[in-house]
């Protein structure tokens, strides 16, 4: 009986995705609600280093629920930058 949960949690789909950072910098939002549709390479925000500016882009398309980095706030490569319900 216990196989037959542990197999039916193997099947549990997640339908959220993390938008994560891919370098480091301050971060600098696009103007995006709660809600917004993002489309996949679609920009979500800037990371503003010494002379670079590198956009944050979504590898996933889907309906945007929050965004996990604020105006201004130094991130490092990796870190989650916005939530999407695929």
């Amino acid at each position: 009986m216990t196989e037959a949960l542990i197999d039916h949690g193997e099947g549990l789909v997640v339908p959220e995705r993390m938008i994560v950072s891919p370098s480091v910098g301050t971060f600098r939002p696009v103007d995006l609600g709660e809600g917004s549709h993002v489309t996949r390479g679609q920009t979500v925000g800037m990371l503003d280093g010494p002379g670079t500016s590198t956009p944050v882009e979504s590898p996933f398309a889907g309906r945007l629920v929050g965004m996990l980095a604020h105006p201004g706030e130094r991130i490092r490569e990796g870190q989650p930058i916005a939530w999407l319900r695929v």
